[in-house]
């Protein structure tokens, strides 16, 4: 049977070989393709890459607070997950009442200076301490603005009327299965200004048919080393969830990008991870009692049988 890994292998090297340098708002470079699109099958295991290890809780939790529709980093670090953490950390560093030690350009710094590192953990362990402890601070510091959550679940129309469009898309699936406006949008040109980082994954759009779900997703921007294994794993999560409440089976997962990108200082673990062999995909088990989406707690979503290779660190571009 054809691995549905190798869809995002055959995207690496596709990038690897035919990218355009370019330059980036991080000042990284990137090597960029425009345009490509990729399709996983869900009845053949949960596409959580295998040729290297993923932290399947860290996407999950992600999901539940973009489902929840918050927009703060406490949430997520009370669930141990920190991968927003460097935007928020960003506004703080860069903020008139930081007075500490000088953490510019920190992100690329913590990697090739161990001194600075050293310092730069102390500094970030300090500021995750304050969001969990300090409700002021978590308010003003934790906050990323209205990012996916807050566009999933309260988008502000310019009458200052909010439309929650997960619960209206989920509503619509039920109700007229066939609709072709079963849509939900992350990118709000009036409120991108007032975001952390604004939204890369733009929109999804689902699709119903011989009694299953599928979901495509637009990605207008994608770090495919770093973000797009979380990115496949969160939609095809959010699929069988949504799917779960619907009453239907899963059905394909389609990834269309449009900016897809390797960071320059990705390629040495692009191609390690290209050097491996998929394994066999795991498979996702949910809580059959649990018949909303916005009830599912981390408890009722388990993954079985995820035996990757080891993980492959890498910079963050912030």
């Amino acid at each position: 049977m054809h691995h549905s890994e190798n869809a995002y292998l055959q995207m690496c090297q596709h990038i690897i070989n035919n990218g355009i340098k370019k330059e980036d708002r991080t000042g990284t470079g990137t090597l960029s393709v425009f345009g490509y699109q990729m399709r996983f099958d869900l009845n053949q295991g949960f596409p959580l890459l295998t040729t290297k290890r993923i932290p399947f809780r860290l996407i999950a939790s992600e999901l539940l607070w973009f489902i929840k529709g918050d927009t703060n980093i406490r949430y997520l670090l009370q669930h141990n997950n920190n991968i927003w953490n460097e935007w928020a950390f960003k506004n703080w560093v860069e903020s008139s009442e930081y007075n500490g030690p000088d953490m510019t350009d920190f992100g690329r710094r913590s990697l090739i200076d161990e001194q600075f590192n050293e310092l730069y953990q102390i500094e970030m362990d300090k500021f995750k301490e304050r969001i969990l402890s300090d409700d002021e601070f978590a308010k003003k510091y934790g906050e990323l603005g209205p990012v996916y959550g807050k566009q999933w679940r309260n988008w502000e129309t310019a009458r200052g009327e909010m439309i929650d469009q997960l619960k209206n898309v989920i509503e619509e699936i039920k109700r007229n299965p066939d609709s072709r406006r079963l849509l939900v949008v992350a990118y709000n040109p009036g409120e991108v200004s007032g975001m952390a980082l604004p939204p890369c994954h733009s929109l999804f759009q689902f699709y119903v048919a011989e009694g299953k779900l599928s979901c495509q997703l637009y990605q207008r921007s994608a770090d495919i080393f770093l973000g797009v294994p979380f990115n496949i794993a969160s939609y095809a999560l959010l699929t069988h969830l949504i799917a779960q409440e619907c009453g239907l089976q899963v059905g394909d997962f389609v990834h269309t990008f449009g900016d897809a990108h390797i960071y320059v200082n990705h390629i040495e673990q692009i191609n390690t991870q290209l050097s491996r062999e998929p394994k066999p995909l795991p498979t996702l088990k949910l809580n059959t009692n649990v018949t909303s989406v916005f009830d599912f707690e981390m408890d009722d979503i388990e993954l079985i049988g995820y035996d990757p290779y080891p993980a492959i660190k890498a910079p963050v571009a912030v």
